[in-house]
């Protein structure tokens, strides 16, 4: 199958709906095997890899709950079993908690940084692990937020994750770039996802965010697994360390009420 991602292999978490599930299926337009994560929503991931077989492309679906080293462990090796490689890794799966900090429980803590950031760290190790072992370079893509950077009242846990995000991109795009493996950020602001659903329902609210984007809409999440393909792509092999801002201009214009 042609296209800039000809014969790779990509691992994209939380594929079952929302920004994941568009990355999959792009990376797949684009060329790429992709191992379809999912953690609660079978018939979302199983949605997943029809589209991506309707391109043309091959997929497997691996339930696995990102913040458990063993499932992490597993995502990889079946992406090795399967398709004998794995070249891209997008780390997109995520959850958010909200409440007032001095509320905060530990179970939410842990819940939120433990796939957020506890997930991430230790997937991308064994993704790492694997193509240390096989001398193959590779490009790794997390799915962070506005919030690795703005503030974010109420949400403590989700900005402290993804401020945590922003630092091991750096740090890692500095410890793999030897092995010749990138490390990018996407940063996305509003995006009409699922975990949105409250916030397009609350008209009031959601008015109030759109005149804080200069574009006045909230974008879609096709346009950040377009950003997601050039990134895993060879056309960024020269990035690494990077944060890509996709929000429509809220965080050059944003000010907390």
């Amino acid at each position: 199958m042609a296209g800039r991602l000809a014969g790779k292999t990509a691992i994209v978490t939380g594929s079952s709906s929302g920004i994941g599930q568009s990355i999959a299926i792009r990376l797949a337009s684009e060329g790429a095997n992709i191992v379809v994560d999912y953690r609660n929503h079978p018939e979302g991931a199983d949605a997943t890899k029809q589209q991506i077989e309707t391109v043309g492309a091959k997929a497997i679906v691996v339930h696995a709950d990102v913040s458990k080293l063993a499932d992490t462990q597993q995502l990889v090796d079946q992406a090795w079993q399967q398709f004998g490689g794995c070249d891209i890794l997008v780390n997109n799966a995520g959850i958010e908690r909200a409440a007032d900090f001095w509320e905060v429980t530990e179970a939410d803590y842990d819940a939120v940084l433990g796939i957020n950031l506890k997930g991430a760290f230790f997937l991308t190790q064994a993704f790492v692990r694997r193509l240390r072992d096989a001398k193959r370079p590779g490009r790794i893509v997390n799915i962070s937020s506005v919030h690795e950077d703005m503030a974010f009242p109420h949400f403590s846990t989700y900005c402290a994750s993804k401020g945590a995000m922003r630092m091991l991109a750096r740090n890692l795009a500095v410890e793999l770039g030897p092995l010749g493996i990138t490390v990018n950020n996407i940063a996305p602001g509003a995006i009409m996802t699922p975990i949105n659903t409250s916030l397009l329902d609350d008209k009031p609210k959601l008015d109030a965010l759109l005149k804080n984007i200069p574009l006045g809409r909230m974008g879609k999440p096709e346009e950040v697994a377009g950003l997601a393909a050039f990134l895993a792509s060879d056309e960024a092999a020269y990035i690494t360390g990077s944060t890509y801002v996709i929000d429509g201009g809220l965080m050059v214009n944003y000010h907390e009420q």
